[in-house]
């Protein structure tokens, strides 16, 4: 089989990324411009800075991925891009940069659904080590700032479908920790900041009650009245932070914590620890172990009720240190392996856009011209 090397291009939310892979098992080059620094005023992304950062960023990140891949717009084969879901604006930046490319060097344009893109994140490093096993059914758990998904995977001829068997009610994963982390004062990201202080906290001291969900979620138009569901919901766990803060009366630390981190241009995480209290400590790491659980407790009865013969852990909360052991520890009593990307592939990234896209290449899945951003695009 000839080697194709495919350019992909990623612009879902806050990060513009483009790579170049090398017939979908092998990085030549992965290229990320972060936006964190526009949007941390502000606490989170906003959609019209994050439209705006793309648009600066796009022409030279494509360029410095095709320059580190010793490649150029001619030699590539095709062209991928991620069609959604996510910010339409930002979206609609790569994709029409995309098109641009793909009309002018007369490639293929490939169109890519951003979550398969996580999953073939943890594919594509499997590849790179030279697996190439892997037993079906695939049970993925994508978990990020936007997603908090189960995805059931089949193969047929090298194509992957899904079956979507759980996802979150309300907010994602990597949303709740954003969010509790803004409320305690510690800023934006916030998912990386409560990884690194749980474990200087006890997580035994705060008790959270797990979630209940009784009835069947009514957005839910494809649910088969039969079928199970491992669905999730943090909205719940995020009001029980809140009232812990206030019954506690820890207002007046939050804010002059928030205040002290303001003036360090890079809080490292002894000026985290400095400005904390062992309450606001025991507090994340209890908040930390009680979503932990939460999400390898539903995903591990998935993998019972549906007999995955192997686990993918992928999205930006697969980086969670705490997630990562207690998965390893958990899955074999469960019969399955897990797999997880590296931390670069666990963020937004183009390199996983460019692997999702080699088996569509191989079997001529190409983009029709008129194709567009779906914000809310479904993976099947």
């Amino acid at each position: 089989m000839p080697i194709t090397y495919i350019l992909g291009i990623e612009s879902s939310c806050d990060e513009t990324a483009a790579a170049v892979v090398r017939s979908g098992e092998q990085i030549v080059s992965n290229v990320v411009a972060s936006q964190v620094a526009t949007h941390q005023p502000f606490g989170g992304v906003v959609p019209e800075l994050a439209s705006r950062e793309h648009l600066r960023a796009i022409v030279p990140v494509v360029r410095k991925a095709l320059a580190d891949a010793n490649q150029t717009y001619e030699s590539i084969d095709a062209i991928a891009v991620t069609q959604g879901p996510g910010l339409a604006g930002a979206l609609l930046v790569g994709i029409s940069y995309a098109k641009g490319l793909s009309f002018a060097l007369n490639k293929p344009l490939i169109a890519v659904n951003h979550l398969e893109g996580h999953i073939h994140a943890v594919l594509l490093e499997e590849r790179q080590r030279g697996n190439h096993e892997v037993r079906f059914p695939v049970l993925a758990l994508v978990v990020s700032g936007g997603h908090t998904h189960l995805y059931l995977a089949q193969e047929s001829n090298g194509i992957w479908s899904y079956r979507n068997i759980g996802h979150t009610r309300d907010d994602a994963a990597g949303e709740a920790f954003d969010k509790v982390a803004k409320l305690l004062g510690y800023g934006y990201p916030g998912g990386p900041i409560i990884d690194r202080l749980a474990p200087h906290g006890d997580p035994s001291v705060v008790k959270f009650p797990p979630s209940q969900l009784k009835h069947p979620d009514r957005k839910d138009k494809d649910r088969l009245s039969d079928e199970p569901r491992f669905d999730f919901s943090y909205s719940g766990i995020k009001t029980a932070v809140l009232r812990y803060v206030e019954v506690h009366e820890m207002r007046a630390g939050i804010q002059a914590r928030q205040s002290a981190l303001a003036n360090i241009t890079k809080p490292k995480l002894e000026d985290y620890l400095a400005h904390s209290d062992k309450r606001t400590l025991d507090l994340v790491a209890s908040f930390q172990r009680s979503m932990v659980e939460d999400l390898i407790g539903k995903t591990l009865n998935a993998v019972e009720a549906t007999n995955a013969q192997t686990l993918f852990v992928t999205g930006g909360v697969a980086a969670n240190q705490e997630l990562r052991k207690s998965f390893e520890q958990a899955a074999p009593s469960a019969g399955v392996n897990v797999f997880f990307p590296s931390r670069p592939l666990s963020t937004d990234n183009a390199a996983m856009i460019a692997a999702a896209a080699y088996p569509k290449f191989l079997a001529k899945h190409f983009a029709a011209g008129d194709f567009s951003a779906e914000a809310g695009l479904r993976l099947q």
